[in-house]
């Protein structure tokens, strides 16, 4: 199967949104002059400049290494690393984290990172998506693929959590849940659907042939135009997120 890889030119052309969004999730974080953030999932840097703007310490990692270089262009600290098996122990005084966490598989070995990176009182502060995100690209890409004869599921790489579910999670870990909440938030795209598939699903179309993968992005596109193109706006992805605060409880 295919595995997600991310071309930062290419992220910046389809994708630039996706940081651009990030604002709320950068305020619910308030960080300040001084701390020590780790950036889980930095991408090609745009919001970690932020963060390091505001005077913090920042050590930003994503499992890209093309990613982590286009951050390092930036004039980053930036490192390849797995958010499943993060290094770090007792270092950070916050972990923050924009649309990366529904692309991770094991959650549990995540969040015992994560807790484990932070010092007494740490906050971890995220947003991913969650349940009924990109519901219909989604639909309509396993459909593409059955009829090819494809089990989707099995090349299916996201995982979009409940709110209930996330805050049982959460909890398992030892985190005292500040706020979580679960919000549609339909996303105007840049430009034709076709772009956020190449950029997005590679995991779903990676392994077709090339004309067959052409003519599977056609057919998805055709079939959610009705309900995700308007003359207007353009394209529309179907985004739901699920954004949260907590931390670790001072020993």
């Amino acid at each position: 199967m295919t595995q997600q890889r991310w071309n930062p030119e290419r992220y910046a052309r389809n994708a630039r949104f996706v940081s651009d969004l990030g604002g709320p999730v950068f305020e619910l974080l308030a960080p300040k002059s001084g701390e020590r953030v780790l950036d889980l999932g930095c991408g090609d840097g745009a919001l970690t400049e932020k963060l390091v703007d505001a005077g913090c310490l920042v050590v930003a990692v994503d499992a890209s290494s093309e990613q982590v270089a286009a951050a390092r262009e930036r004039g980053l600290v930036a490192h390849v690393e797995n958010a499943e098996s993060l290094p770090y122990s007792n270092e950070f005084d916050a972990v923050f984290s924009n649309a990366v966490l529904h692309w991770v598989k094991d959650h549990d070995a995540m969040l015992d990172g994560v807790e484990r990176s932070l010092v007494s009182g740490g906050r971890f502060v995220a947003e991913l998506g969650g349940a009924g995100c990109v519901e219909g690209i989604r639909s309509a890409l396993h459909e593409g693929l059955r009829r090819r004869g494809i089990d989707a599921r099995a090349r299916d790489p996201w995982f979009f959590p409940s709110e209930e579910r996330y805050r049982e999670l959460l909890t398992q870990h030892g985190f005292v849940v500040d706020s979580l909440e679960l919000f549609s938030r339909p996303t105007p795209l840049p430009g034709d659907i076709a772009g956020w598939l190449e950029t997005f699903a590679e995991p779903f179309l990676g392994d077709l042939e090339a004309a067959d993968r052409e003519a599977c992005v056609d057919e998805v596109r055709e079939a959610l135009r009705p309900t995700h193109y308007e003359p207007k706006a353009g394209w529309v992805a179907d985004y739901v997120r699920l954004r949260f605060a907590v931390r670790k409880p001072i020993a």
